[in-house]
């Protein structure tokens, strides 16, 4: 069988058998016609270990990232596999490819003083009951209050927050729901919003939403928004023209941290269901532990 025939059926496969979403079939889809463009119109029987690292060698030349080549290698062995499952190979050769390993990236963080700065700023901006104003300020206080990602802020509905406890429950990876708890700034914040700002916003939409925050014409609120809201607040306090609402969420795991927060609890809070994924956070702070010890020690 013809590489690209067969790639197209492991498509329909992971589509139709094993549900992935639509995003997850179309990155399978692309790493494996890059592969198809290396190696030609080869039969799926002929392509071997060597036809596949140089695959990947010519990747490293053209200056892919290593984050790249890792899931270009795995898309490749995922491939072979059901293939080899299906009887279209007897031998999987992609059994010992391998990939560089993904480099460490650490997290892009702003301090505390300069989040104090902003949020201050935010919420006399929001003072004069501008409901976009009260609306965005309420937006990246509970993103750095409660360290939850953009999705779950977007589907945040009314009767998901209890203000009275500084609560909210949220809806994370793998349809798990949690509860994450968020300061008196937040709290002040969205009950502003709540207040003053929701109201004007629904009278825009055709019908009401449950949605806790809204777009400028009255419905929920979606992920590009709240990117160019955290966008336009915080690049200039990290100096990165793209940034987005992880950075409030590494910045809230990081302060936590650095104030003494147990690891445990911050994963708890994070819905990290890896330990792990949290630790990258402690590689931060060591690292500006190290900073200040270097700036301040007499024997650094």
């Amino acid at each position: 069988m013809e590489f690209m025939v067969a790639a197209g059926a492991f498509a329909e496969h992971l589509q139709q058998v094993r549900r992935l979403s639509p995003a997850t079939v179309r990155a399978y889809r692309s790493d494996l016609r890059d592969l198809g463009d290396s190696i030609g119109g080869r039969d799926l029987a002929d392509i071997d270990l060597e036809a596949l690292r140089d695959w990947l060698w010519r990747a490293t030349q053209r200056g892919d990232a290593r984050s790249t080549l890792a899931r270009r290698a795995a898309a490749a062995r995922s491939f072979f596999s059901w293939a080899q499952d299906e009887g279209l190979i007897e031998h999987d050769p992609s059994l010992r490819l391998v990939a560089p390993k993904r480099g460490r990236t650490l997290p892009t963080i702003a301090s505390r003083e300069s989040l104090t700065a902003l949020l201050d700023a935010r919420r006399a901006a929001a003072a004069g009951g501008d409901p976009i104003a009260l609306r965005d300020h309420a937006i990246l206080e509970l993103l750095y209050g409660a360290g939850i990602r953009v999705s779950e802020l977007c589907g945040l509905d009314l009767d998901d927050l209890d203000l009275d406890r500084g609560t909210a429950r949220v809806l994370g990876k793998g349809s798990k729901e949690r509860v994450v708890p968020f300061g008196a700034p937040a709290r002040k914040a969205i009950g502003a919003y709540l207040t003053r700002g929701r109201p004007a916003l629904a009278t825009r939409g055709e019908a009401s939403s449950p949605a806790v925050f809204l777009g400028a014409r009255g419905g929920r609120i979606g992920p590009r928004t709240v990117y160019a809201v955290v966008a336009e607040a915080l690049g200039p306090l990290v100096g990165a023209d793209t940034v987005g609402p992880h950075a409030l969420r590494h910045s809230a795991a990081t302060h936590l941290l650095d104030g003494g927060a147990d690891l445990r609890a911050v994963q708890e809070i994070l819905g990290h269901a890896s330990l792990g994924t949290t630790q990258i956070y402690t590689h931060v702070s060591a690292e500006r532990l190290t900073a200040t010890y270097r700036l301040a020690h007499p024997r650094a």
